[in-house]
C-alpha cells in the first residue's frame, strides 16, 4: 500500500484489520522489525515550506533524505544533527528513529531540531503538534514523543525542522597512534574544554578524530590551542581528507557478523571495550560504540549506565532487557495512540 496523500493514508489506517509496518526507505530497521504488511510512505513527498532566513523547513515524511540535504545545501544550510542515510533513506525515517551523527554532542539529535509534526494515530486521526500549528494535543509533547518511536505510535506525515548554517571552515585533527581505549581520555579532554568540538570519534587505522568548525580565524586559533594540549597523548596531525563519512557508515560490514550498538557513559567505555574485539567505531567521545560480533553472539558486558542493541543480524537483542517501569509506560502510550494494535510493535 502506497498512499499518495495524507487523507488516503488515514483512510487505510482506519480500515486496517491487521498490523502494518510503517515503511519509508526501510534503511534503518532493527532485527525483528518489518514483519507486518508494509505501509509505504514514499508517496508523501515534497518540501511544503522552506524559509532559509528563518532557518525552518517543512517537508513531507516520504521525501528522500538526499533531496532534503540538497535543498538545504543550495541555501548554504544543513540539518545540524547530521543524519546519515543509506540510499533510499527518507526524512520520516530520520525523525522516527531520532537519528543523529557526530554533531549530536554539539547540536543534539533529530528530536532537538524538530519544531512540529503532522501524524496519524492508530484510529486514523490526523494530528498536528508543535511549531507552525493551529491545534495541539493537550498533555503530550508529540514532537519529542514521536522522535524515536519507530512507527509504534503513529505515522509521521509532515515534519518541520530547525536548520543550521553550513560552517564556512571545517578541519579535523587526528591522533593516529591511539587505540580505542587510550583515545577516550584525549577525546574527553577536547570535549571538556573551550574548543567547541563538533565531532569526537575514533576509527580503526585513523585513531582519535576531533572536528572543529566555524569562522577561519576562530578555527585556526582553537586548532592551535587544542593541538598543544593534546601533545601529551602523542602526535597530532591535521588530516588532509574528510574521515567523517567513514564514521557515518562504520556499521556497514561483513553480513556474516552482527553489529551491536552500545550507548554508555564515556567513562564506562574502557571497561566495556576490554571485553570486546576491536570496535568498528567510537563516537560522541566514547559514548557510542559500534562493534561486530559473530552472528548470534551476545556481548558479555559489565554493568553500565546505558544499553546495547543488536542493529544488524537475524534476531533482536537488547541489554539489559526493558525494565518493568519502561515497559508499562510503552504499553500505556501504545494503548493511547494505537488502541487497536495496528502498528507493528517491537522491543
Amino acid at each position: 500500500m502506497r498512499p499518495e496523500s495524507e487523507a488516503d493514508l488515514a483512510q487505510i489506517i482506519r480500515e486496517a484489520r491487521a498490523p502494518l509496518s510503517i515503511t519509508g526507505g526501510a534503511t534503518r530497521r532493527w532485527p525483528g522489525e518489518g514483519a507486518a504488511a508494509p505501509l509505504d510512505t514514499t508517496g508523501l513527498t515534497g518540501v511544503t515550506l522552506y524559509e532559509p532566513e528563518a532557518l525552518t523547513l517543512t517537508v513531507r515524511a516520504g521525501t528522500p533524505l538526499v533531496v532534503v540535504q540538497d535543498t538545504l545545501r543550495a541555501e548554504g544550510q544543513m540539518l545540524g544533527f547530521e543524519p546519515s542515510g543509506a540510499p533510499g533513506s527518507t526524512i520520516g525515517g530520520v525523525a522516527a528513529t531520532n537519528a543523529a551523527g557526530p554533531r549530536r554532542l554539539q547540536l543534539g539529535a533529530a528530536r532537538d531540531a524538530l519544531l512540529g509534526i503532522r501524524m496519524i494515530d492508530g484510529e486514523g486521526n490526523i494530528i498536528r503538534n508543535g511549531g507552525r500549528v493551529m491545534k495541539n494535543v493537550t498533555g503530550y509533547d508529540l514532537v519529542k514523543l514521536m522522535a524515536g518511536s519507530r512507527g509504534r505510535l503513529g505515522v509521521l506525515t509532515e515534519l518541520t525542522f530547525r536548520t543550521a548554517p553550513i560552517p564556512p571552515v571545517r578541519i579535523t585533527l587526528s591522533l593516529p597512534d591511539l587505540d580505542a581505549p587510550v583515545a577516550i581520555p584525549a577525546l574527553a579532554l577536547a570535549l571538556g574544554g573551550a574548543w567547541d568540538v563538533s565531532g569526537a570519534a575514533w576509527l580503526p587505522d585513523r585513531g582519535a578524530l576531533l572536528r572543529l568548525e566555524g569562522l577561519a580565524g576562530s578555527v585556526a586559533e582553537r586548532a592551535a590551542s587544542l593541538t598543544e594540549r593534546l601533545g601529551a597523548y602523542g602526535r597530532v596531525i591535521r588530516t588532509e581528507d574528510d574521515p567523517w563519512p567513514l564514521l557515518l557508515h562504520s556499521n556497514i560490514h561483513d553480513p556474516a557478523l552482527d553489529t551491536w550498538r552500545i550507548l554508555c557513559r564515556p567513562s564506562e567505555a574502557p571497561s566495556i571495550l576490554a571485553r570486546l574485539p576491536q570496535p568498528l567505531s567510537l563516537d560522541w567521545g566514547g559514548a557510542l560504540i559500534h562493534v561486530a560480533l559473530p552472528a548470534g553472539i551476545t556481548p558479555d558486558l559489565p554493568r553500565f549506565m546505558g544499553h546495547a542493541r543488536r542493529i544488524t543480524g537475524a534476531a533482536p537483542g537488547l541489554i539489559p532487557a526493558t525494565d518493568p517501569v519502561t515497559q508499562r509506560l510503552n504499553t500505556d502510550l501504545r494503548a493511547r495512540f494505537d488502541p487497536r494494535g495496528i502498528f507493528e510493535g517491537c522491543d
